[in-house]
């Protein structure tokens, strides 16, 4: 048990916790993509101009978590978690009431600025409380119940949309926040005060500079990073793959997202099955193998098969339960980097993970969307990238 955790905990409640809070985000990426083209007819703009409210949203996200996780480490993670999750209530009532894109662009940013504190407090919550091997189950509990988020959050979507129109997504999402805030507030703190660290600028700059100089933490960091672009290119591009690729409609969003996330699910409880009885390091590279796999199945579908659900999915399913193994693994030993600013830690993972999804939503997607094959080499460069830095982290697992 690590001597950081209030004794009362109840670990159970806090994994359920952890995991609706991280649910968050693809709540807030998810639900409106079936809305693509009611918001885009009723502001006049194209799907490129929309897809920019999602790179907004990630790159608020990813500038934020540098703030949310040292003040963690500060005041708490249970006074982070209740003080992003108001403001994000406001900021979603915002979206629902916006009149024009640019006004929407704003609270879609204000979103991302909020939508961050849950998660990054949340995942230190669950490494406080744990000790490594526990942590690592826990994480991998916690994914469990994330996994729901990527295949409830567009059919969900698509529901209100079809019956309440688009802008009853956005009540919904500050309905959930609510909802999470009674239950956050039901979560003892995990923090000791004794072991919180000063929020003072010069400290948290101190700590962030440490982390870029430690190779070990920034290879696992980039490598999750990777490894999850090679996923969010289908999910940022997912109006692609259903208008465009596959030629279904709004109310089909399901056929991607539910397989995607029962492969999540496998993936997530395989992990948490094998976090006792088998190194982190080697449950991270069973997921990597796994990946690299569907990585050339997907490439063989795309060149030598036609275009279909079967040939189009497969793949991704296999992909996304790889990664699912992988990423509790690579979180657990990233955190244990800096284990007195477990905040700090993850607000950098965080940070990095959603910069390079705004990318892959802003740059990637505007420029791969015109054709499946596209999408598949993206998914295959991330993919390497990842491979390269994980084996650059292993090689040099002993640096400091």
């Amino acid at each position: 048990m690590n001597t950081r955790e209030n004794k009362p905990v109840t670990h159970y409640h806090l994994t359920i916790v952890a995991a609706l809070l991280s649910m968050l985000g693809p709540f807030t990426i998810d639900t409106y993509l079936p809305s693509f083209p009611d918001i885009e007819l009723e502001f006049a703009v194209s799907r490129a101009v929309l897809s920019q409210t999602l790179a907004i949203y990630l790159v608020a996200f990813a500038v934020s978590t540098l703030f949310w996780g040292p003040l963690a480490d500060r005041i708490g993670r249970k006074q982070v978690i209740l003080s992003s999750l108001a403001l994000y209530i406001i900021a979603s009532a915002g979206c629902a009431m916006a009149e024009n894109i640019t006004t929407f662009m704003v609270w879609r940013l204000l979103q991302g600025l909020a939508a961050s504190g849950g998660l990054i407090a949340g995942r230190a919550m669950i490494r406080d409380a744990h000790d490594t091997q526990s942590a690592h189950k826990a994480m991998s509990q916690a994914m469990l119940l994330f996994a729901l988020a990527p295949a409830i959050a567009p059919v969900l979507g698509g529901w209100l949309h079809d019956y309440f129109g688009w802008r009853s997504v956005f009540w919904f999402l500050s309905g959930f926040a609510l909802l999470l805030m009674l239950l956050a507030s039901l979560t003892r703190e995990t923090l000791a005060k004794e072991y919180r660290q000063s929020f003072h600028p010069l400290a948290v700059i101190k700590v962030y500079l440490q982390a870029m100089k430690k190779s070990r933490f920034l290879g696992l960091v980039f490598s999750m990073a990777f490894s999850f672009a090679g996923l969010f290119l289908y999910i940022a591009g997912a109006p692609s793959v259903i208008f465009d690729f596959l030629g279904l409609g709004s109310d089909d969003f399901s056929i991607q997202f539910i397989p995607m996330v029962a492969g999540m699910m496998i993936g997530a409880y395989l992990s948490s099955r094998l976090a006792h009885r088998w190194a982190t390091q080697k449950v991270a590279y069973l997921g990597l193998g796994i990946m690299s796999f569907a990585i050339i199945l997907n490439l063989l579908q795309a060149i030598f098969l036609s275009t279909g659900i079967i040939a189009v999915i497969t793949p991704l399913v296999i992909y996304v339960l790889g990664m699912a193994m992988t990423m509790p693994a690579i979180t657990i030993l990233a955190l244990d980097c800096f284990p007195d600013n477990r905040g700090a830690a993850s607000s950098v993972q965080g940070f990095i993970q959603m910069l390079t999804n705004a990318a892959v939503a802003s740059i990637a997607v505007p420029l791969l969307h015109t054709r499946q094959l596209h999408f598949v080499i993206g998914q295959l460069v991330f993919l390497l990238l990842a491979l390269l830095l994980w084996f650059r982290f292993v090689h040099n697992t002993s640096v400091k």
